[in-house]
Parts: C-alpha cells; sequence; structure tokens
C-alpha cells in the first residue's frame, strides 16, 4: 500500500507550465532578410518581444480570432487568415513557417528586404554629394515592408481563392440552368457554401483594413520607427522601457501621451505613408469583395431561374391534374346512368322498350362530353389553364 501511494504521480508548478506552454515554431527574419526557424513558447516570446498574454491568444490557431492587426508600442501584432506574425522595427517573427501558405510568405519578405537595405546603403555616397535629406522620406520603414508583404499575401490568397471558386461556380450554374438533377443541385450547394465563407474571410480583411484607414490614431500606433526614435526625447522619459512589462496601465498612457506628442510634432499628415500603403490593398480587397457579391448575384439570379421553371413544372402538373378531376368527373355521371340501368329491379318500362338502350348510351356520352368541354372551357376563361 506504502508503496503505491509513492507511486502516484505529482504535478508540480513545472510540470503544469510546461503542459500549458506548448512549444510553436517562430520563423526570425532581420533586418538582411536571414531566416532562422526558433521554437519559443509564449513566454519566450513575451520576454523577447514587449507584447501581453492576450495579444498572443490572437496568434493562436487553435483559437478562432478573426483577421486584426494591432499597434503596440513596440510591436505590430498581425492576426490575417494563415499570417500571423510579430513585427518590430528590426525583427519578424512568423508563425509555422513551414505551412504551405506561409512558405510563399517567407520567401517573399527574404526576397524583399535585402534589396531595400542594400538599396539604401548604396545611395548613402550620393546623398553626400547631393546634399543632406530627411531619413524619414527617404527610407520606408523596416515595419512597414514587412507589413506590405503581409498585406500582398493575404490580399493575393484571397483573390486566388476567389478565382478558383469561381472557374468552378460558373460553369456548375450554366449546367443547373440547363438540367436541374440532383447531382447538380448538390454541387451548387457545396460552392455556395464555399462562397459564403470565403466572403465572410474577405469581409474581415476589408472591415479591419477600413477601420485603420477611418483612425489616424491606430495608423500612429504602428510607426515603431518613430516612436522608438522619439523615445529618447526628453517628454518620453528614459524608464519607459521598465515600465512596460510591469505595468500595462501605465504603459498604454504613456503610448497615447508619446502618441499625442508625435502627432504634434510631425503634424497633420504624418500618417500620410502609411495611408497610402493601406488605401491600395483595401482597394485590392474591396475588388476581391465585388467578385464575389458578383458571384452572389449570379447564384441568387440562376435560383430565381430555378425557381421560375420549378414553377413552370408545377403548373403544368396542376393543369394536368385539373384534367384528370374533370374527366373523372364527367366518368362518374356516365357510371351513375350506367349503374341506374344496371340495378336488377324489375321495372315495367323496360319491358319491350329494349331499342332505348343504344341511344341511352349515346346520349349519355354526348352528355358526359358536353360537360367536360365546358369546364376546359370555363377553366381557359379563367386563366386557369393555358391556351
Amino acid at each position: 500500500m506504502a508503496r503505491d501511494r509513492f507511486m502516484v504521480p505529482v504535478e508540480t508548478h513545472s510540470t503544469l507550465t510546461k503542459k500549458t506552454a506548448v512549444s510553436r515554431s517562430w520563423m526570425l527574419l532581420d533586418h538582411s532578410g536571414k531566416g532562422m526557424v526558433l521554437d519559443l513558447d509564449k513566454y519566450e516570446i513575451m520576454r523577447r518581444v514587449p507584447i501581453h498574454a492576450r495579444d498572443l491568444r490572437i496568434l493562436d490557431p487553435l483559437l478562432s480570432y478573426p483577421s486584426i492587426i494591432l499597434g503596440r508600442e513596440r510591436a505590430i501584432v498581425l492576426n490575417l487568415e494563415h499570417i500571423k506574425a510579430i513585427v518590430t522595427s528590426e525583427e519578424v517573427l512568423l508563425r509555422d513557417p513551414l505551412d504551405d501558405n506561409v512558405i510563399p510568405i517567407v520567401e517573399e519578405l527574404q526576397r524583399r528586404l535585402p534589396p531595400l537595405n542594400a538599396i539604401c546603403q548604396g545611395q548613402g555616397e550620393d546623398e553626400e554629394h547631393q546634399g543632406p535629406r530627411d531619413d524619414d522620406e527617404s527610407e520606408f520603414p523596416f515595419e512597414f515592408r514587412a507589413l506590405e508583404v503581409a498585406l500582398e499575401g493575404i490580399c493575393s490568397f484571397l483573390d486566388a481563392r476567389t478565382r478558383e471558386l469561381e472557374t468552378a461556380a460558373y460553369p456548375a450554374l450554366d449546367e443547373l440552368t440547363s438540367k436541374i438533377s440532383s447531382r447538380n443541385l448538390d454541387r451548387v450547394r457545396k460552392l455556395k457554401s464555399a462562397m459564403t465563407r470565403l466572403t465572410n474571410r474577405v469581409q474581415k480583411v476589408r472591415d479591419e483594413l477600413e477601420q485603420l484607414l477611418d483612425d489616424d490614431g491606430d495608423m500612429a500606433d504602428l510607426y515603431l520607427s518613430r516612436k522608438l526614435a522619439g523615445a529618447s526625447s526628453p517628454f518620453s522619459g528614459s524608464s519607459i522601457p521598465n515600465w512596460l512589462p510591469s505595468s500595462p496601465t501605465i504603459a498604454s498612457k504613456i503610448s497615447r501621451t508619446s502618441r499625442a506628442s508625435l502627432l504634434t510634432v510631425h503634424g497633420e499628415n504624418d500618417v500620410e505613408e502609411l495611408e497610402m500603403l493601406l488605401e491600395a490593398y483595401f482597394m485590392q480587397i474591396e475588388g476581391t469583395l465585388n467578385k464575389l457579391t458578383t458571384l452572389r448575384e449570379y447564384i441568387d439570379d440562376t435560383e430565381d431561374y430555378i425557381n421560375i421553371q420549378l414553377d413552370n413544372h408545377r403548373n403544368q402538373l396542376i393543369q394536368l391534374e385539373l384534367f384528370l378531376s374533370s374527366g373523372t368527373v364527367c366518368l362518374s355521371v356516365y357510371s351513375l346512368v350506367a349503374a341506374i340501368f344496371g340495378m336488377n329491379i324489375p321495372y315495367t318500362w323496360k319491358e319491350g322498350h329494349g331499342h332505348v338502350f343504344k341511344w341511352v348510351v349515346i346520349l349519355t356520352g354526348i352528355i358526359c362530353g358536353s360537360l367536360f368541354l365546358s369546364i376546359i372551357t370555363y377553366a381557359r376563361h379563367k386563366g386557369l389553364v393555358g391556351s
């Protein structure tokens, strides 16, 4: 009994920490575009990048968070579908770099970041001869270059999915209009469900870009290089880095105060550079959404056309039912006469009048035919039966 007690495993604090802090694969990209795959948990990321745990939950693939772009004091948190990244003024942390959809983003970052740095370094000697120039105007900030790659990647990805859906949907809809069958209906139903899901994804990205464009303060939060340069000013104070990890409330207040000072220094057009960048991809994602809207309208038109066809067939069945019901009524009258004369009851008027049988049959048939024609004529007069 004593041995059994000692063999029961006890979960210590370190064991629970290891269970909750599951390691994830991240790609670290620096200014030169060199990448390095790291296996980091959320605590190591929080020590490396000054962000909070709630921001990391947004990047958790197991949680269904909508597409969002968050600007923090020294980092940008990107959650754009499969693109989940943390961008600082010096490096990019990209989640799940071995994913098939993320590999093109990694390659694009590695391709586009180094030439920009090389151009900036190569122009250094020319600037000495041409005179002093403003660095903010001549150099595109590192965080914006990374943000541009992410926006271009998600917009291209969603546009490609839209084109694939259009390629499959339009022939299926045309086939359905030519032949209504269970197979075609089920095929169109699946395509419509896929279109609805894709529309929701595109709409979320569009709404996030629109929300950023409507708020200059949120766009100012994305200027990490500018905030880093202004952190050494007397207004910002040298103790901001020490306060950020321990006091989020003080850090947020300092962030708002620093942002207000930067808005005052740089004027009203300090977010014009970022605004032009976001507007370009907003127009692209708006075009993708318009394609999906056009496809939805085409599907709705096809559904209306099919409903008209089904209504027409239903009306034809109702007309056939009217013809059959009218014929049944006439035959019922004929059967009634036959039943009266066929009763096995002795009547005096039956004797010596055998030649009357044929006249009864002829007259009954004429009366029933006239009754049928009268019903059909009345139905056509009222518009119940087509001419």
